[in-house]
């Protein structure tokens, strides 16, 4: 809850104070509840805290433990407390004033560099070791929390925040040539693949999943958290199933209310962030506490291009969900006046980065906002469902069952969700065919396709060696993973933890600057594990996909939400049209980029090129959906972010 900061000096220099007012300097643009600093010598700790949960309260962070002998800074929410004071046997009557970092020293204490597996939540920390001479840290499985570090000769640095770091007055701004080329080469929302590497030269990032340990002048990066799928629960009924997932997801929602203020929670139309609404409103009505929701909508001159089956503006939806669950106060943003081209220069400097999802940034930041101005400290968000709560596409799973003859069942399976869906039971069938034995494909000519431009210059591709980098990862020259089997994808999805490093880091510098944290229940270690554990005949079942949760949700959400099948939720289909005001603005820095010789070394002239001569002065909230205007936002993000570097 908190931005972090540290020096170590393996040579015994003594720690210079100008280092340290430069760097807690750094974290002064954020409100704060308490700043302070701890330093002995050749180690320093800073934290600029922001109390989000009740044990937070007046905590002394850097917190320095006389009797151990050992330090800690912390950025942590721990979600497995009473597990841990069980494990550690903390006394009964100690555990509620014990804050989570005293509760992480203690771990530390009893299993040393071992201690983050027996961790459960959102956190980032470091802790010095006096007797043993060690500076240790760990970064929580999928990253919630941003740590950044930098090393020479002698001189060991870490924060939560880049500019920290570059505050020190050895640090040069030099751009690292590899993270961009894997910025630009992959097409997906993935920054870069290299877990460890940041946009800046001489930083690197503790990969999530991961600890470090620095012992002199000797620095270890070691995985201490594995997600695999080999082993299958065995239960003796779907009630028995379902029974179990309420359970563990009960307990990933319940933990993550834990605050001192009030509790919100992003609410779309789906199932996802129904499903956590549903939970935590019914746990908050227990204490007498209302859950605030905030949604996304468009404006109301807004005009929906969209294919039936997508839905821009979810609010009937919504509000079916508020209704009824109750106990809820309901917020709807549009966000009027927003738009992702005039915020791109403030997102920048949050993400402190280039950035990939800029049709949702004006709006993910317009929550935490909101969520601010209502004294909310927890914002709860279920990014992270389509792989654990909600996994399940039935048309695979089908395919799954024609490659292994499982005939009858299939027949039953389409059966019903021809009947759920409407038309012939066997329309589908040449697609699952198709998917189940993909050469069919290259057997037969399809029509014309249309890859998304390629964004990187050819010869800033050949000189960093990018393709070959990123086929180790399965990634080919489009841009795009080779794999195309979704059940392989989503094993390998848990098994790297690169993917959600750009989604983590404007989640963590949001929330810092609006001093709230979002937590995401679908992405609990517990809930996840339990996810990968379950035969996939719970995902899909009777004619439903991603049936595990619609199961688990009766009664809790609206039949309209928990069966619908027939319609999705797409949000960001109105940034063209959001762009409308500032449209000859947008118009002039494509020029002026055309024009920029050295960011232009990076990306694709012809691609720019060819991509700029299609925008005219009348606008078409269509054009939301071309690859080429998407390009040019994603080339206009890098081009301001260059700037730092000439």
């Amino acid at each position: 809850m908190s931005a972090i900061a540290g020096i170590y000096h393996s040579k015994q220099e003594p720690i210079k104070l100008e280092e340290i007012s430069r760097m807690m300097e750094s974290f002064q643009n954020f409100p704060a509840d308490d700043i302070r600093v701890w330093y002995k010598e050749n180690i320093f700790f800073g934290c600029h805290a922001q109390w989000i949960t009740p044990e937070s309260i007046c905590e002394p962070l850097p917190f320095y433990d006389y009797q151990r002998c050992l330090s800690i800074t912390a950025d942590a929410i721990i979600d497995n407390r009473e597990e841990l004071f069980d494990q550690l046997d903390v006394k009964t009557n100690e555990r509620a004033s014990i804050p989570d970092s005293k509760l992480i020293l203690l771990a530390y204490d009893k299993w040393g560099e071992e201690s983050p597996k027996y961790l459960v939540g959102d956190f980032a920390f470091f802790i010095w070791d006096e007797k043993r001479n060690r500076l240790f840290g760990a970064r929580d499985f999928s990253g919630s929390r941003t740590l950044y570090y930098t090393l020479n000769s002698n001189s060991f640095a870490f924060s939560t925040i880049i500019e920290s770091l570059l505050s020190l007055p050895y640090m040069k701004k030099e751009i690292n040539q590899e993270w961009v080329a894997e910025y630009l080469a992959i097409i997906g929302m993935i920054d870069v693949v290299d877990q460890e590497s940041t946009v800046y030269k001489n930083i690197k990032q503790v990969p999530p999943s991961h600890s470090i340990t620095v012992v002199g002048e000797e620095v270890r990066v070691k995985q201490y958290c594995k997600l695999t799928s080999n082993r299958k629960l065995k239960l003796k009924s779907n009630e028995e199933y379902i029974e179990a997932f309420q359970e563990v997801f009960d307990k990933a929602v319940t933990s993550r209310l834990r605050t001192n203020q009030l509790v919100g929670a992003q609410l779309s139309g789906g199932l996802d962030s129904g499903s956590i609404v549903s939970f935590a409103a019914r746990s908050l009505k227990r204490g007498g506490r209302k859950l605030h929701t905030f949604s996304y909508i468009p404006p109301k001159d807004f005009i929906d291009f969209t294919p039936h089956h997508l839905m821009p503006n979810e609010t009937m939806y919504m509000k079916s969900t508020v209704k009824h669950i109750g106990g809820i106060q309901d917020h709807y943003l549009d966000f009027q006046g927003k738009d992702p081209y005039s915020e791109m220069g403030d997102f920048l400097k949050i993400m402190e980065m280039p950035y990939k999802f800029f049709e949702n940034s004006f709006w993910l930041k317009g929550m935490f906002e909101k969520a601010e101005e209502e004294n909310v400290g927890i914002l709860l968000n279920g990014g992270r469902g389509n792989l654990s709560i909600s996994w399940g596409s039935a048309m695979d799973y089908y395919a799954i069952l024609l490659k292994r003859f499982r005939w009858l069942k299939l027949v039953n399976e389409l059966n019903q969700y021809s009947h759920r869906m409407g038309g012939n039971r066997f329309r589908n069938l040449p697609f699952i065919t198709r998917i189940a034995f993909p050469i069919i494909d290259h057997m037969f000519p399809k029509g014309e396709s249309y890859d998304f431009p390629t964004l990187i210059n050819a010869e800033f591709a050949k000189k960093t060696k990018v393709y070959d980098k990123l086929r180790a990862f399965g990634i080919n020259e489009t841009g795009w993973f080779s794999e195309t089997d979704i059940f392989k994808q989503r094993k390998l999805h848990f098994e790297d933890v690169f993917h959600w490093n750009a989604s983590n880091t404007i989640a963590t510098k949001l929330s810092l600057r609006y001093s709230l944290w979002k937590r995401d229940p679908t992405n609990d270690l517990r809930v996840i594990r339990f996810c990968l554990s379950l035969p996939e005949d719970q995902y899909v079942q009777n004619g439903l996909d991603r049936a595990l949760i619609r199961r688990a949700t009766k009664d809790l959400l609206p039949d309209k939400v928990r069966l619908n099948q027939r319609v999705f939720g797409v949000q960001g289909a109105d940034w063209v049209h959001r762009m409308i005001p500032n449209w000859g603005i947008f118009r002039e820095e494509v020029q002026q980029l055309q024009k920029d010789n050295f960011t232009l070394n990076f990306l694709n002239k012809d691609t720019i090129a060819r991509a700029a001569k299609k925008i005219s002065s009348h606008v078409q909230p269509e054009y939301a959906i071309d690859p080429d205007y998407k390009t040019l936002m994603r080339s206009l993000i890098l081009h301001r972010f260059m700037k730092v570097f000439h």
